[in-house]
């Protein structure tokens, strides 16, 4: 789904910043310039993605450094979203008030700094006090990534080609992360994961010190309910994350304190709502992103960012299933990146007002085929099986962002430029949390339907049948040089049985959640060519009114 866009000339002509928002003059840059603040913005993308993925890619093996088990390992994934998602809300004041300038140096040295203490990292406590504090370092490497990236296009230009390349550059850090991890891991066990951060760290560093930024007007614009608003989104957002990232390993309805933390979510973020509605100059425009365009726009995002778990959890989390680590996938991973960077291209050469719900339709056509496909899995299927399916989705998750976000912002510019930064800061928060949720129902779903199917499975796994008699005898001879004794040699074969049916079992879930994203875009899909069509009728029957339409 997209959010409304027209597709005349007057409509076009309608999403045009007012004239008392028009931004300085654009001056152009020597083309060697261009290229430089491109490149500052793919490696600020870069080291902001690697930080936030390397941990997560690298659970199982970083547990075992830190001596914790893996469950008390994603506390770190935990520890770092907590104060993420709600720090670029901070943002936009902090970099009013101080300027451009002093956001973007001292957002740099603080990453490189905290980058330095994951060197000392030892035992689970310490690096949970490092990740916490990683978390809101991290936070304005995207918005610089943003800024960089729009810095040396003009207006016209901005809103197709330069947010076509910073999205694709985002979502470049998680394939990246899983590429490289083998390799430092072998290198520097935990440690090698973290001297890759700071070496990024330190190269942007750089990058930001010798390419500033064009300044913008400094006002003193933070107040006490400011403050007090953000504290309690904070808090809210906070546990929200800590809930969905670690609400699926706890189990939701078994965990007492998850109840608690999205008590205490609610209460706070109804509070701040409160605090806001009631304020001549609030923090955020609560009626603004209520509004029914905003909420339209938010939908689509949530539905888009569950439907791309299919990649980022789904096909990564069958493959470890089947025993396959993360070395064992550079083919595929390499696939999907060559269709990332593909897919960015090809929209920053497409896109351009009133195409958007076309590009949607083509990127959703690709990722439920994409989702389909991978419905066929079973426990012979390798990553080669999945090459075109994983490339699909990957071509369209990059195809289907920018256009959305395009429209956002164009919906954003006629308020004037400060709802810009706004929505540029609401949306980076949505897409935290859209990310976390999408991970989290994913993954509740494969393991509530891995129970059914191995309910079903172990139903017909009776011994008086004689087929399952004699497969338990098969599998008991591979012991059958170490035990002697026929009950003992029962009892491993009856353990392997099981392994095998808790494996495809599992096989099973999996091609259960790929078959629901499949048909979640699919009816997302429908929908939009059902809105396309209406107003497509509504432009033939009233001209005047497509703009309205």
């Amino acid at each position: 789904m997209s959010m409304p866009t027209g597709t005349t000339a007057a409509s076009a002509a309608e999403q045009q910043p007012p004239a008392s928002a028009a931004p300085p003059p654009f001056v152009p840059r020597h083309p060697l310039m261009v290229a430089a603040y491109m490149g500052a913005s793919t490696l600020l993308g870069l080291t902001q993605g690697m930080a936030m993925n390397l941990v997560t890619v690298n659970i199982p093996q970083i547990s075992g450094a830190i001596g914790a088990t893996t469950t008390e390992t994603t506390w770190l994934v935990a520890a770092y979203m907590a104060p993420n998602v709600s720090m670029a809300i901070a943002l936009i004041k902090i970099r009013a008030q101080y300027g451009l300038r002093n956001f973007a140096e001292l957002s740099i040295l603080g990453f490189v700094i905290v980058a330095i203490l994951n060197l000392f990292i030892n035992d689970l406590q310490s690096a949970l006090v490092v990740r916490f504090v990683s978390g809101i370092a991290a936070a304005p490497m995207s918005t610089l990534a943003f800024l960089y990236m729009l810095e040396p296009f003009p207006s016209q230009k901005k809103f197709t080609i330069g947010l076509s390349l910073v999205l694709t550059n985002t979502a470049l850090g998680p394939i990246l992360a899983r590429l490289i991890s083998p390799a430092l891991l072998d290198i520097g066990h935990w440690h090698g994961l973290m001297v890759l951060e700071l070496g990024t760290a330190l190269m942007a560093f750089g990058a930001v010190y010798m390419l500033p930024l064009t300044p913008q007007p400094r006002a003193k614009v933070i107040s006490t309910l400011d403050v007090t608003s953000y504290l309690l989104i904070a808090i809210g957002f906070g546990c929200t994350a800590v809930t969905l990232v670690l609400g699926r390993l706890y189990w939701w309805f078994e965990a007492p304190w998850l109840g608690v933390l999205l008590a205490v979510a609610i209460s706070c973020v109804t509070a701040a709502v409160v605090i806001e509605l009631n304020r001549e100059q609030p923090l955020i425009d609560i009626r603004w992103l209520t509004s029914p365009a905003m909420l339209h726009f938010a939908a689509a995002l949530l539905i888009f960012r569950v439907v791309l778990s299919e990649q980022t959890t789904g096909a990564a989390g069958l493959f470890q299933q089947l025993g396959l680590l993360n070395e064992q996938m550079h083919s595929l991973y390499l696939v999907i990146m060559a269709a990332t960077i593909a897919g960015g291209l090809t929209c920053a050469a497409v896109l351009r007002p009133g195409r958007e719900p076309y590009i949607h339709v083509v990127a959703l056509l690709m990722i439920a085929t994409g989702a389909f496909m991978d419905s066929h899995a079973t426990s012979l299927t390798r990553p080669q099986d999945m090459y075109l399916s994983q490339a699909l989705i990957a071509f369209g998750g990059v195809l289907f962002l920018p256009p959305a976000l395009a429209s956002g912002l164009m919906s954003a510019l006629k308020k004037g430029p400060n709802y810009i930064l706004s929505f540029i800061v609401i949306f980076l928060s949505t897409q935290s949390l859209g990310g976390l949720l999408g991970s989290a129902v994913f993954g509740t779903f494969i393991t509530w339907r891995e129970k059914f199917h191995s309910n079903m499975l172990v139903e017909h796994l009776v011994l008086t049948q004689p087929h399952v008699a004699q497969r338990v005898a098969q599998l008991g001879q591979t012991y059958g040089r170490v035990l002697t004794d026929k009950t003992l040699l029962n009892a491993e074969g009856l353990a392997l049985l099981s392994q095998q049916a808790t494996r495809e079992a599992n096989v099973l879930a999996y091609n259960d959640a790929f078959l629901l994203i499949g048909a979640i875009a699919a009816i997302s899909l429908a929908t939009l060519l059902g809105h396309i069509a209406i107003n497509a009728l509504r432009d033939r029957r009233a001209p005047g009114t497509a703009a309205a339409a």
